[in-house]
């Protein structure tokens, strides 16, 4: 499997391999699976060095221009284990090809998306073990791009790290299924026209956090955010969907 991806694995040793969450205490993106995915980029080589690999933290320099600038893109999606004990995924391709939109307007090299789907296949496969069973849970996979040159100076990246981490997750609310309590902001707008508000950024969700502190306060849950022209029109809710 693993030589037709082109893909190195590495894997962690079963002794020295984290014990699963309590499925009453998975909580949203703070456990970590045992294995992730990367590989780099560059203009001379484009993406190489492929690897299922130990969770483990980035070395990077204070000057890599993520820090600075905020060339990162992200994608979330997530896989899901049926009654059957058969696991599902739901659109991967959708979500692949999305982050390369967001790649696109941000200046990033795009991702072979067929071949990632796959890939992120052989991982979950990896660890199956990690998607929880219980109602509502699911394992949460984030694709992240960012830019890593050491180097200051407003212009794109010429070195890019992609990597997948996975998490296994319950409800993203407090309220789990029940409704929640939503403020509709008049003031901040989360998009504009012409800007990057279609594009799955870092500096799109830290813009969004001082209105989202306030409606907290407040005691809501999330911000219904209007059109940033006239803040009459509806536009959508930060981190869910909204109907009518």
């Amino acid at each position: 499997m693993w030589e037709d991806l082109e893909v190195t694995l590495k894997k962690v040793p079963v002794e020295a391999r984290k014990a699963k969450p309590e499925a009453g205490r998975l909580g949203f993106g703070v456990h970590f699976t045992d294995h992730m995915f990367l590989m780099r980029w560059n203009r001379e080589h484009g993406w190489h060095d492929l690897q299922i690999c130990p969770y483990h933290n980035f070395s990077l320099d204070p000057a890599a221009m993520v820090f600075h600038y905020g060339q990162a893109i992200f994608e979330g999606l997530k896989a899901y284990r049926g009654k059957d004990d058969q696991l599902f995924l739901f659109r991967p391709q959708e979500n692949f090809e999305r982050m390369n939109r967001s790649a696109l307007r941000m200046c990033m090299p795009r991702i072979p998306a067929d071949k990632m789907v796959r890939i992120l296949k052989a991982l979950i496969y990896l660890e199956k073990e990690w998607v929880p069973a219980a109602e509502g849970a699911s394992l949460y996979i984030r694709p992240t791009m960012i830019a890593v040159d050491p180097v200051l100076g407003v212009r794109p990246g010429s070195t890019y790290l992609f990597y997948i981490i996975l998490t296994p997750v319950g409800a993203y609310y407090a309220e789990g299924c029940n409704p929640t309590k939503i403020y509709v902001s008049d003031e901040y707008a989360r998009a504009v026209k012409g800007g990057v508000g279609a594009v799955k950024t870092a500096g799109n969700y830290a813009a969004s956090l001082f209105m989202s502190e306030i409606a907290k306060k407040e005691g809501y849950t999330q911000v219904l955010w209007l059109d940033a022209c006239e803040h009459r029109y509806v536009e959508e809710v930060g981190t869910s969907n909204i109907f009518f």
